[in-house]
């Protein structure tokens, strides 16, 4: 391609790419400007409220009433400790007992180990809303309704991540390694640990990004299996600010906010090792 030409799809390329960000950054400015505007404001201007300021917005009319309302009026505090309390041990043991699985299922020869891999390939391919009743069910009859029990315990074995580590480990740890690792003494756990863990740690790293980011977002379960409010999770506890007769907008902005903040943030700083562990996670070598 001669030079001419490649400056000009890069001038292309670039424009295209420009335009997609700003209809993705749009929605979160429009959120932005929802959480710093008051009630009446919300309903009059898309996004920051005109006036006599400086770009011709009125700067005075912005407040942070909607976020000291949250943690004054509400308990958002205990929802987000809440938030981080599943999110996070949902990831940790999710992806730990994956691993510990695609790694017996890509290594080990059982009998059943077929049988299992296609229950865990079949179980891919159910969609979650079938899933509800019964599984609901089942919580009842075990009494882990109204505990975080009831939303840890079902979530610590994903069937992706099973399939998903199983695949890593069959291309990317060499069966002779080991072998060799087990005519040194090693016992099984120590293997894992010291000899397949450090090779498939950029898998594990994005897996347990993907997981967190799920159970933070996660709404269904919590809503339906959660009774007490003060154990409500922040995706259940933004629902719950839309009243009977009346609805603020604004506070409920300033939620959704305050809830994808800490996940954008976290994301925003580890992108390169998320990218890295779906890249390399899954490479032989």
């Amino acid at each position: 391609m001669s030079h001419p030409a490649k400056t000009f799809a890069n001038i292309v390329l670039y424009t295209v790419l420009i335009l997609f960000s700003i209809v993705t950054i749009i929605p979160f400015f429009w959120l932005v400007c929802g959480a710093l505007k008051s009630q009446a404001d919300y309903f009059t201007f898309m996004f920051l409220p005109l006036g006599e300021g400086f770009l011709g917005v009125a700067w005075d009319r912005l407040t942070l009433e909607n976020f000291g309302s949250l943690f004054t009026e509400l308990n958002f505090a205990t929802n987000i400790t809440n938030s981080i309390f599943l999110a996070s041990s949902i990831s940790i043991l999710g992806t730990t007992c994956a691993a510990f699985g695609g790694y017996a299922l890509s290594k080990f020869q059982f009998p059943g180990r077929t049988a299992i891999t296609g229950l865990v390939l079949s179980a891919l391919i159910i969609p979650g809303p079938l899933l509800i009743a019964p599984g609901y069910q089942l919580l009842y009859h075990l009494g882990l309704i109204n505990s975080y029990a009831g939303i840890i315990l079902p979530s610590i074995a994903p069937a992706f991540g099973l399939f998903l580590f199983r695949q890593a480990m069959l291309n990317s740890v060499p069966q002779e390694l080991l072998e060799a690792a087990r005519i040194d003494g090693c016992g099984e756990f120590r293997i894992f640990f010291s000899v397949v863990m450090p090779i498939v740690r950029p898998m594990m790293g994005a897996f347990l990004m993907i997981t967190f980011l799920g159970a933070w977002n996660n709404y269904i379960g919590p809503q339906i299996i959660l009774q007490d409010p003060d154990k409500f999770p922040l995706s259940v506890a933004i629902a719950q600010l839309r009243g009977l007769y009346q609805t603020n907008y604004g506070m409920i902005s300033a939620g959704t906010l305050v809830s994808i903040a800490p996940v954008m943030i976290i994301f925003l700083l580890l992108q390169k090792e998320f990218i890295s562990g779906l890249t390399s996670g899954a490479v032989k070598g």
